[in-house]
């Protein structure tokens, strides 16, 4: 449930400036940046992990399946917590995990151990995740769709940042990025209690149901479905490529850190410009298919580590364009709280992504391309699920209230 933060009214004359936004709204997105960063961490560390604790390919790229598998399901808790605890305690709370099992894995001496602390780690993170993008479109000043953009940059940031940093930790030691990760979290979680202010719980709770009874909305399912798909190809890009590249952990974090830079730009930048002059789910068609163009040409030519690398750093661009559209496209189609359309959503697209890691890393040890070929063609398939949806989704341009009971949404789907 979404926990409303009044803001200062803009101007009839000037509408308020993107950057323009209370306190509370910089430290939820200063945290998320933090949070994001654990999803492109571990890329850099990934083969020194696997060589030091003797794991194949498809063993560590487990640290990105049981912390999707966990954030996924962990989704379906989120409106029940927040709705009971509100807002602010559902945050530190999600914090306070990380920052335990981000130590653990540090600590941990076997790659199984890792990707059991990593799932807990993800329980961190869907707690955090669902609730900040909630807590940041109900704070911001200038709407939704501004403050959408200001948490895809703060997303960008965060997984363009979490390469990097990990990649110059993970020099020292592969254990240096899970420490740094918790002690960032820390301090994230002290700004968050002295500069977010307490929220009251809302009116009313989430049931556990809500999430579920949210898929009836064809437009939602429609969109979950799709980012299922394409998150196939995201995550195969995120986890298998550093092992066809076999470079040093710098080299791979700078290279990531490139991939999130565009993936940033785009998001931000981009995104709306396009948006505004080809339409939403024009654009999203379109930057998922050169989505898995960039997949394909990454299959044909895997040996080649120079295509591997401007392959990567494209793609960033191509999925921060989508990430922005499809994010508002979720909280504009949402016939309930934006909160539970979130979880439901998410739920959808992680849990059902998460063996995309690992699938990725046991095509890769029999051979090299096909990873990139299934991304690609998951990709595609992702574009077709979205297509069938354009009459369900077509108000999205037109910016028109979403229907606020499952009953109206039920009416609009009966008409299709």
């Amino acid at each position: 449930m979404t926990a409303t933060i009044v803001a200062g009214p803009a101007t009839a004359d000037k509408p308020p400036s993107l950057l323009d936004q209370p306190k509370a709204v910089w430290a939820v997105a200063f945290a998320s940046v933090i949070a994001f960063m654990g999803i492109g961490l571990v890329d850099p560390i990934l083969k020194p992990i696997g060589e030091q604790l003797n794991a194949s390919p498809s063993q560590v790229s487990l640290l990105f399946t049981s912390y999707m598998l966990v954030m996924g399901f962990a989704m379906l808790i989120t409106g029940v917590v927040s709705s009971r605890f509100g807002a602010k305690r559902t945050l530190l709370g999600g914090l306070a995990i990380i920052v335990v099992f981000s130590a653990l894995a540090g600590m941990s001496s076997t790659v199984n151990e890792i990707v059991g602390f990593r799932a807990g780690w993800g329980l961190g993170n869907a707690l955090f995740i669902a609730t900040a993008l909630a807590t940041i479109v109900g704070a911001a000043t200038g709407g939704a769709a501004r403050a959408i953009i200001l948490y895809e940059a703060a997303l960008g940031i965060g997984i363009a940042a979490g390469p990097l940093v990990g990649g110059v930790l993970g020099s020292v030691s592969w254990r240096g990025p899970f420490f740094g990760v918790a002690a960032l979290m820390a301090i994230a979680f002290i700004l968050l209690v002295v500069m977010l202010p307490d929220t009251p719980k809302p009116a009313h709770t989430t049931s556990l149901a809500a999430p579920f009874l949210a898929l009836r909305h064809r437009g939602l399912l429609t969109v979950g479905i799709t980012a299922l798909l394409y998150n196939y190809g995201f995550f195969t890009l995120l986890a298998y490529t550093p092992f066809p590249l076999d470079m040093g952990t710098y080299a791979i974090g700078f290279i990531f850190f490139g991939w999130g830079v565009m993936l940033a730009v785009a998001s931000v930048f981009l995104a709306p410009m396009l948006q505004r002059r080809f339409g939403t789910l024009t654009m999203m068609a379109i930057s998922l298919t050169l989505f898995a163009l960039t997949l394909a040409t990454m299959a044909a030519f895997t040996e080649n580590k120079t295509v591997l690398i401007v392959g990567v750093v494209i793609a960033g661009l191509f999925l921060g364009i989508n990430n922005t559209l499809i994010t508002e496209t979720v909280m504009i189609s949402a016939p309930v709280e934006r909160s539970t359309a979130s979880a439901s959503y998410s739920f959808v697209r992680f849990a059902g992504g998460a063996a995309a890691p690992y699938l990725a890393g046991k095509l890769g040890e029999h051979n090299i391309h096909t990873p990139f070929w299934v991304g690609a063609a998951c990709t595609i398939a992702a574009v077709g699920v979205l297509l069938t949806g354009r009459k369900v989704l077509a108000h999205i341009d037109d910016h028109d209230p979403a229907p606020h009971s499952l009953e109206e949404a039920e009416a609009i789907t009966v008409g299709d």
